[in-house]
């Protein structure tokens, strides 16, 4: 693996905005932590300066990143055929994205994997000949058979675990349900190969499961979204693609720190998508978890921290929480620390002070639960609970527009008729459009940032 040093890698900063004031007896604190990452995604296809390469770097190659590209190839691709076209161009559109040196591959899924380029459980180094070769192979990409992702993520794990680089990334598209597999089989999976890689996952057209997806996005770090009509595919893929292209730093840590009596409630990012990270910590020594954040580029997120201090005193403070972005020594030396931030407890008998909420903790307070009204009601809806279906999607049409989340409001709007936005009053529309569904459902966690 290549190391990095503090030199060379992107400059991380980590900002901390809370109401550190409790009343007397107080125990619950909140913070939202921004990390900012600036510099990476700007060599322009070159390795960061002084990153050390691996004995079996070739020169030229990128030693930073490799990437598979999986393509649902079931039968359901032919129905109609525009979207095994449509998949053909937008892996195309994808290689051509490629820079200089990525080492690649492209795997046909059924339920079995297939490599469909370079084949021989190797990866392929991104030039205009092999660009021109990938782009020949994918001819031989035509549908039939069933869907069994976990056989497609587990040939790119091996496929990636041949690479040096330390920035692995997949890229999924499907069509259908995951239906030649328990879930209980894609759950191990995604359990064996989680934070070996991360993955984008596409559903196109309207026939796949939107939980199945977006689950295996979550599970991965990577992004999902639905692309409903295919000849969209290739836009989509390019942007993905060009994305990936811009990490330059992998497996960066949240590593949360606590003194004694203090217990950790919640940890989530809220921006750019809500994601729960509490249950995904692994111990990194005396009261620290690491919690996984993935890969990062030229970009800035937003963490949702919860703590439960001990109760105290007016007059009395403690450190409630110490955050550190952490990068692992892949080597099996020490992890750097990038940055770091501090979350403070004051007990105070000034009311204004204790009863005051901090806008962002506010803010993104909530878009989780816009998030969750939205999910809530649509699977009332689903279930035929229209009264239950009504009430949750009303609220979530209130909160997208007390927060200024237009994109989801317009969501909102193809699935309720809004009456009155400010008290959420909404009535179910008669005929929803499946697309217009699955694209509130899928994009139910993306959030807008504070305004400031």
């Amino acid at each position: 693996m290549a190391n990095f040093s503090k030199s060379n890698v992107p400059q991380f900063s980590v900002d901390v905005y809370q109401n550190e004031f409790l009343p007397e007896g107080g125990r619950e604190v909140n913070a939202i932590v921004t990390v900012t990452s600036t510099g990476g995604g700007t060599s322009g296809g070159s390795p960061l300066a002084g990153a050390s390469a691996s004995p079996s770097y070739i020169p030229g190659q990128d030693p930073t990143a490799a990437v598979v590209i999986m393509v649902d190839c079931s039968g359901s691709m032919d129905y109609p055929p525009t979207k095994m076209r449509g998949a053909r161009d937008a892996t195309a559109a994808a290689i051509d994205a490629l820079r200089d040196g990525t080492a690649f591959a492209v795997v046909g899924g059924t339920h079995l994997a297939k490599e469909v380029y370079p084949g021989q459980g190797k990866l392929a180094v991104a030039d205009a000949s092999t660009r021109a070769r990938a782009k020949g192979a994918l001819r031989s990409l035509t549908a039939g058979g069933g869907t069994a992702i976990g056989t497609w993520l587990r040939l790119t794990d091996r496929l990636l675990a041949s690479s040096e680089a330390p920035i692995r990334h997949g890229i999924l598209l499907t069509d259908g349900r995951n239906e030649h597999e328990s879930p209980k089989d894609l759950a191990a999976t995604l359990e064996a190969v989680a934070g070996r890689f991360t993955c984008d996952a596409r559903g196109v057209g309207t026939d796949w499961e939107v939980k199945e997806v977006t689950g295996i996005a979550s599970a991965l770090l990577g992004t999902a979204d639905i692309v409903a009509d295919p000849a969209e595919l290739s836009a989509d893929f390019t942007q993905m693609m060009e994305n990936a292209m811009g990490k330059e730093v992998a497996d960066v840590n949240l590593r949360l720190w606590t003194p004694v009596g203090v217990e950790i409630r919640f940890v989530k990012q809220v921006a750019p998508t809500v994601e729960e990270l509490t249950s995904r910590r692994t111990e990194a020594g005396p009261r620290a978890g690491d919690y996984p954040t993935g890969s990062w580029g030229d970009e800035s997120r937003d963490y949702h921290v919860c703590v439960a201090v001990p109760e105290a005193g007016v007059g009395q403070e403690m450190l409630a929480a110490r955050v550190s972005l952490i990068l692992p020594d892949t080597a099996g030396g020490s992890p750097q620390t990038l940055s770091q931030g501090l979350i403070r407890a004051v007990w105070t008998d000034d009311m204004a002070a204790s009863t005051s909420i901090n806008p962002q903790v506010a803010h993104y307070t909530g878009q989780a639960e816009l998030a969750q009204a939205i999910q809530q009601g649509l699977d009332a809806r689903k279930s035929g609970d229209f009264d239950g279906a009504t009430s949750k999607l009303g609220r979530a049409v209130q909160l997208a527009a007390a927060s200024g989340n237009a994109d989801t409001a317009k969501l909102l709007a193809k699935v309720v008729d809004v009456v009155d936005e400010a008290t959420g009053t909404v009535r179910l529309k008669a005929k929803v459009a499946e697309a217009d569904e699955m694209t509130l459902e899928t994009r139910s966690t993306k959030t807008v940032r504070v305004k400031k």
